[in-house]
């Protein structure tokens, strides 16, 4: 933009300000006059003097109520401060925690074994099915003894000659007294070789160790085993254990024998009973969790182990006072609520214990039934007076008699 240009809009600007002054500031006129201007110059600008005083009336009356505006509102707040404060207020209720304990745990047989030979061999029998229940001592199948049978003989007939041996020795006065002690001797040893052979040739049957249900018979007559094959899982399912994990809050308030209810996923709306069995002696130091392992009856044999289960325990519990959450407020020393007493507001300190949806539990001095202030909490006081919303009025000559 050209130098000339600028120069104009410049004074121009400068002329409409200065225009915009004379006009409405009172005074500039009188200014500019002392300055050497023309009172006709001014006049065309500055407003007449009818005008000024009506201005000027019009300020000292505006003036005025401003002040007695401000006087009165400052009145207001004065008597405003002597009136009772509109508060909202709920009823405390008592809350109970630590009353139930709910986790999920997995079940096992109370017996559970894997049946393995004693010896290695090959299977020559197998005498169960799978599914099928045996009792302890029942033989489940059978190794080749062929062997075992032909040692049991031989050790048997060394038993008869050593005893033969050792009778002729007592009885014949040729032989001394150290003859008939070896002969003894050689006859207990033959027994010692019997019992021996007779046990090998017993650990070829493969026998029940406990009373239970056959699982799944996982070999077959004429497999080569080991004794760490395994040839059948054997459960007693009679009762069911159930490991569960709980947090470290109840490992004082869990003792054996307390009764549990537990329910499984694969029977919805059936409840099996039970009681603890044991607690572990420590606290998981990662979950902070303690195991707990419950027993469970199994009447109807219905349950099976590896099953998940709700495991549910019920305690006393510990009761703390429950109050709306909109009635905790804060402030430097920590959490209180505004307790309502005759009308009056009491702050009461509170230690929060737990929070939940619709309320919360705090350890507080307070009581079944106590009022609290939830809404219109802004303007209360210590020790001031409020009015509860939706409270009757009482008749004003009755209090003023009070």
């Amino acid at each position: 933009m050209p130098l000339w240009k600028q120069l104009a809009i410049s004074i121009a600007l400068l002329f409409i300000g200065l225009c915009s002054w004379v006009y409405f500031s009172p005074g500039a006129g009188q200014a500019l006059v002392s300055m050497g201007v023309p009172q006709s110059v001014v006049g065309l600008v500055a407003a007449t003097p009818e005008a000024e005083g009506h201005d000027g009336q019009r300020a000292q009356a505006g003036g005025q109520g401003g002040a007695q505006g401000q006087g009165q509102g400052q009145g207001n707040r004065r008597g405003g401060g002597n009136q009772p404060i509109l508060v909202a207020t709920e009823a405390v209720a008592i809350g109970v925690v630590n009353d139930r304990l709910s986790a999920i745990g997995d079940g096992e047989a109370v017996e559970a074994v894997t049946v393995m030979p004693q010896t290695s061999g090959m299977l020559d029998e197998i005498l169960v099915s799978s599914g099928q229940k045996v009792s302890k001592g029942d033989i489940i199948a059978r190794l080749d003894r062929e062997e075992q049978v032909i040692l049991r003989d031989q050790a048997a007939v060394a038993l008869r000659s050593a005893k033969e041996k050792a009778e002729s020795y007592r009885n014949l006065q040729s032989f001394s007294r150290l003859d008939v002690l070896d002969a003894q001797i050689a006859e207990e040893q033959a027994q010692l070789q019997l019992t021996t052979a007779e046990l090998n040739l017993k650990r070829r049957d493969i026998v029940a160790p406990i009373d239970g249900i056959i699982g799944i018979v996982g070999v077959s007559v004429g497999d080569n085993v080991t004794n760490s094959t395994p040839i059948v899982s054997l459960d007693n399912r009679s009762q069911l254990l159930v490991d569960f994990w709980a947090p470290e809050r109840f490992a004082a308030a869990v003792t054996p024998g307390m009764p549990v209810e537990a329910r499984s996923v694969s029977r919805p709306g059936q409840v099996f009973q039970g009681s603890i069995e044991a607690v572990d002696s420590r606290v998981d130091q990662a979950s902070r969790t303690i195991r707990i392992r419950a027993k469970i009856d199994n009447p109807d044999d219905v349950l099976r182990a590896g099953m998940s289960f709700n495991v549910v325990m019920r305690f006393p519990g510990d009761q703390y006072a429950a109050v709306n959450p909109l009635a905790v407020q804060w402030d430097g020393e920590g959490s209180f609520v505004w307790q309502i007493v005759d009308n009056k507001s009491v702050k009461t300190r509170v230690t929060i214990v737990q929070r939940n949806s619709d309320q919360i539990l705090v350890d507080a001095s307070l009581k079944e039934g106590d009022v609290v202030a939830v809404e219109g909490l802004q303007r209360v006081r210590e020790g001031g007076t409020v009015e509860i919303a939706g409270a009757p009025q009482e008749d004003p000559e009755e209090v003023a008699a009070r």
